[in-house]
């Protein structure tokens, strides 16, 4: 028996130019409700610091918040970065919004800073870290969600014997080949590192072991997504995502900005082919276009499960991009990944 694509969002919490927080929380609050009724598998929230235009970095207070204005979704992190909390913290916050919201919270977790060094140094982290203490960190944090073990001296509570779900995030092999050690699902950020994703996936499965959390392999990914009712429309709204990172790459703040008819004369080719790198995996068009790109992506990858990654300008194209995606990835069935193992 076939079985199909699931389909998620992951959402930065985007604001335009001189926007209030507030009101970019507001269309994120929308955003979740409205792929709530589509049927969407989950809504996740990411984390990241002291960036101008973005307003998920207190992502559990934001997790907290999307849960209590929807009522059957799933709502979680894409991702925690562990390495900037204590896990026992992190236990005790998911803990609290798994027994707010039973069965419906899910951890996702990364290892990277979210920041730069000023900002780790605000985060009261050592500069000097590497990230390599990740998995002690990780097995810390989820002993505390598990069931205490005799002679626990140090419970989280709540937190301890919840079980919340963890999924392990990453850009890069790190986190691909310690999800499979452990038998982990794996989300990979093909939104913004699409160069690793396909040998990400493949070291992912060779080093898949079976555990009591998965018996086979579950490979997620954020995927870029525009769409709208035809091609040359998406491509439009596209220039959305397309000026966000040239305002990345320039070091300028990443809001939202209107889409424009055409990139020329914003960019420079040097520019042009930077963005054009990060966003390679992206899938922009009509809704023909959309189901070939997911297609293509369980086809050659073996995706389970799609969290689109969707910066538009106005709430309504991103609500159009959502209805278009939940009616694609029903048409897509999953098949053996040609780069399995």
């Amino acid at each position: 028996m076939s079985k199909t694509l699931q389909y998620s969002a992951l959402d930065l919490v985007s604001l335009r130019p001189g926007e209030a927080p507030g009101d970019g929380i507001a269309r994120t609050v929308q955003a979740a409700q409205h792929a709530e009724q589509l049927g969407f598998t989950r809504y996740w929230l990411a984390e990241h610091h002291s960036i101008k235009g973005l307003a998920c970095s207190a992502t559990a207070v934001l997790i907290g918040h999307v849960a209590g204005h929807t009522s059957t979704i799933r709502v979680g992190s894409g991702g925690v970065m562990l390495p900037n909390h204590a896990p026992l913290v992190v236990a005790e916050q998911f803990g609290t919004l798994a027994s707010l919201y039973p069965g419906r919270i899910d951890l996702g977790l990364g290892r990277a800073p979210g920041g730069d060094g000023y900002t780790m140094r605000a985060l009261r982290k050592d500069l000097r870290s590497t990230g390599d203490d990740f998995p002690e960190l990780l097995a810390e944090l989820r002993q505390y969600l598990a069931e205490p073990r005799p002679g626990q001296m140090v419970l989280a509570v709540p937190g301890q014997g919840t079980n919340v779900p963890v999924t392990l995030l990453g850009s890069s092999g790190f986190s691909a080949q310690l999800a499979g050690q452990l038998g982990l699902p794996f989300a990979f950020a093909a939104h913004f590192a699409p160069q690793y994703f396909a040998a990400a996936v493949r070291l992912y499965r060779q080093s898949f072991r079976p555990s009591e959390v998965l018996r086979d392999p579950y490979v997620m990914a954020g995927i870029p997504v525009i769409a709208a009712d035809t091609d040359a429309e998406a491509q439009r709204l596209f220039t959305t995502p397309q000026q966000r990172f040239l305002a990345l790459i320039r070091n300028q703040p990443v809001e939202v900005k209107a889409p424009v008819d055409s990139m020329d004369g914003l960019w420079n080719p040097a520019e042009r082919d930077a963005v054009d790198a990060r966003l390679a995996a992206a899938i922009v068009g009509g809704p023909a276009t959309v189901r070939e790109g997911l297609q293509q992506l369980v086809d050659e990858l073996g995706l389970d499960e799609v969290l689109a990654v969707t910066d538009t300008y106005t709430t309504e194209d991103r609500l159009r991009t959502y209805g278009i995606v939940a009616d694609a990835a029903k048409q897509v069935t999953l098949r053996q990944a040609a780069l399995a193992a």
